[in-house]
């Protein structure tokens, strides 16, 4: 029988190579859209930005929130730790008056006491005078082991400030740490929705800003010149008392102020800043915070809102604005939109305070 010999494989050329080729790259690019990888992204509608954008806005005062709470507890914190210092600078001084007293006292004693209080007796030209002083020093004795004791109690004290301060700072740091978490977190959603918007043309970017969240565009600011009264404008009852009404007023002069994260006025503001400056320009100190504002008075129902209330938003308490009367706010929406009136209907309503 003939060997079976095994065919050596012919080098393709021309046409049989070109095909190979395409055939190969072909393969290639269907590989490639099945891994999901090398392909364009798919454009966003302005309905997919906008929405993506609302809720980058809405995490990022979520973050803002934090933020203010985590800088109002650092900021009492410094203060905490300076005044600790202080008072332990303050005692250090008198440890010290105290300390060279002790030491002039023992510096005297030493010169004095080269002899036995016998021999000082026996040797004294007057040994009256001699049991005299002697009875005298044994006082001075006693003052000055009141003194030693104080010494030592003031050394307990600044080392528990000391301990006290070592702790404050610990904390401090902590507190710190957290703010700078926060920031960034606001920053790269800030940053994610600007990225966003700037993929619209002028005017899908208008109508999407125009329609986020907290700057429907049937409620646009009104000039801070306009002359008229607040609650005159609101076209509603009273406000729920003459501070109420004050901080009303103080948000109608601010609308069109810029929302800056983390401001509280007088030229910019976030949610919260805008609320604590209104009542403070009344009189009134509320807390930092959205989740602490709404605790700062008493809870109402939405039925019995007057203008002056606060209301709240989202399900973590994210956001705030004065109610000014029949269904409208003002408020500081998100860095696309300035301070402006807004109904209380476009965010998810959570609840409402009354504090004055």
């Amino acid at each position: 029988m003939a060997a079976h010999r095994k065919s050596r494989p012919r080098p393709l050329g021309g046409n049989t190579a070109r095909t190979a080729a395409t055939l190969a790259l072909a393969g290639a690019a269907t590989a490639t859209v099945f891994d999901g990888t090398g392909h364009a992204q798919p454009e966003l509608t302005p309905a997919q930005v906008k929405a993506k954008v609302d809720k980058l806005y809405q995490e990022a005062e979520a973050a803002t929130e934090k933020y203010n709470g985590a800088k109002e507890k650092a900021d009492a914190g410094r203060r905490r730790l300076n005044a600790l210092r202080d008072e332990t600078a303050r005692k250090q001084v008198k440890l010290n008056a105290a300390r060279e007293a002790l030491g002039s006292f023992a510096a005297a004693q030493y010169r004095d006491g080269g002899f036995a209080p016998a021999w000082q007796l026996a040797l004294s030209s007057d040994p009256d005078a001699y049991l005299d002083g002697a009875a005298f020093a044994e006082r001075a004795g006693e003052r000055q082991a009141g003194a030693v004791a104080r010494v030592r109690e003031q050394l307990r004290e600044i080392e528990q400030l000391r301990g006290a301060a070592r702790v404050e700072l610990t904390s401090l740091r902590s507190r710190q740490a957290e703010l700078k978490r926060q920031k960034t977190a606001v920053t790269e959603k800030l940053t994610e929705a600007r990225r966003l918007l700037d993929r619209l043309t002028p005017r899908e970017r208008t109508e999407v800003i125009g329609g986020a969240t907290g700057t429907a565009p049937s409620h646009t600011s009104r000039s801070a010149s306009d002359t008229r009264a607040p609650l005159e404008q609101a076209g509603t009852a009273p406000a729920a008392g003459s501070r109420a009404a004050a901080a009303v007023a103080y948000a109608y002069q601010k609308l069109g102020s810029p929302y800056v994260w983390g401001a509280t006025g007088p030229n910019a503001f976030d949610c919260s800043g805008l609320v604590q400056a209104a009542y403070r320009s009344a009189g009134v100190s509320l807390p930092r915070t959205t989740y602490a504002q709404i605790n700062a008075g008493r809870r109402i129902s939405r039925s019995e809102l007057q203008p002056g209330d606060l209301v709240f938003f989202y399900s973590g308490i994210s956001h705030v604005g004065i109610y000014i009367g029949n269904g409208q706010m003002i408020h500081a929406p998100n860095p696309s939109a300035p301070v402006r009136v807004a109904p209380i209907d476009e965010m998810p309503f959570a609840g409402a305070t009354r504090v004055a």
